[in-house]
């Protein structure tokens, strides 16, 4: 029992479980916006299920597609299955159990969200694969983690509204832009095992530039969801602070040092999350009561 008890620990460990927190505040607001108001306790905790296991087994998976090339990478070498902390069976075995907790969980909101969620599983493995043939690979990461929040009002209502659909779109350039910053870490290594990326074919500063157009195409698309949804400025606050938070992290990374590319990629990427709900919520609660 301790054996598979260490083991659980230590894939919760090599997904950063923790980094939940990067899409699960956009899906809960995507919830929001197609409830007009907070979930019960009931759809917000299959919703909050669905979502932590899609993204689990979104992530075994790649730690198994990519283990080869982990062990290769200098970064990532000291991951758990490079390093035989773990065996490639068990992560198996984690990725099979989340993926049905992801179905199990849709099966419990509404009967399209359960249709559909074995192609979720599809499009979350197939990324894991793309930088074996794209330079396109960081907006299929950022499409993936864009479909949690019009996954959740698909779950809720059984259809999507234009404005959460533009919400996972700027989910999507959101993800995408900062994935562009961290994959600057990667270009030598990408180069040597022939992989392909952006940083990798257009150079480091090219994709710092990207990446900060992505970002402020992201808030323009979140300004149109704020007009779509006649939100108020509680909203509109949150965009501010998302956009200062954005410039601050395109501030900690230059061309020539990417030293603090991780505190540019989970503090402030997680900050980023965070206000963005607790604004957005907060304004759609009060909206609701007509405060």
């Amino acid at each position: 029992m301790y054996h598979i008890l260490r083991n659980v620990q230590i894939s919760f460990e090599m997904i950063k479980f923790e980094h939940s927190i990067f899409a699960l505040p956009f899906t809960l607001t995507g919830a929001m916006l197609a409830l007009q108001g907070w979930p019960n306790t009931r759809e917000l905790g299959w919703i909050i299920l669905a979502m932590v296991a899609a993204r689990s087994a979104a992530m075994a998976f790649n730690r198994i597609a990519d283990q080869q090339l982990d062990a290769l990478n200098p970064r990532t070498a000291n991951r758990a299955l490079p390093q035989k902390k773990i065996s490639v069976r068990f992560v198996i075995i984690f990725t099979t159990i989340a993926s049905g907790i992801l179905l199990f969980a849709a099966s419990q909101l509404h009967p399209l969200a359960f249709r559909l969620s074995p192609i979720v599983l599809v499009i979350l493995f197939i990324y894991s694969y793309t930088k074996r043939f794209t330079n396109c690979s960081h907006l299929v990461l950022g499409f993936c983690l864009g479909m949690g929040p019009v996954g959740a009002q698909l779950a809720l209502l059984g259809t999507v509204t234009g404005g959460v659909v533009l919400l996972g779109v700027a989910v999507m350039l959101w993800v995408a832009g900062f994935d562009l910053i961290y994959a600057c870490q990667d270009v030598d290594f990408d180069r040597e095992a022939k992989l392909h990326s952006f940083p990798k074919s257009f150079g480091i500063r090219a994709s710092l530039w990207a990446s900060g157009v992505l970002h402020i195409f992201m808030l323009a698309v979140l300004g149109v969801v704020v007009w779509l949804e006649q939100l108020g400025w509680l909203s509109i606050g949150g965009l501010v602070a998302v956009g200062l938070l954005l410039a601050y992290e395109h501030s900690l990374v230059q061309p020539g040092n990417l030293s603090r590319v991780n505190a540019a990629f989970f503090l402030v990427n997680g900050l980023i999350s965070v206000l963005f709900f607790a604004f957005w919520a907060a304004d759609i609660l009060l909206e609701t009561r007509g405060v």
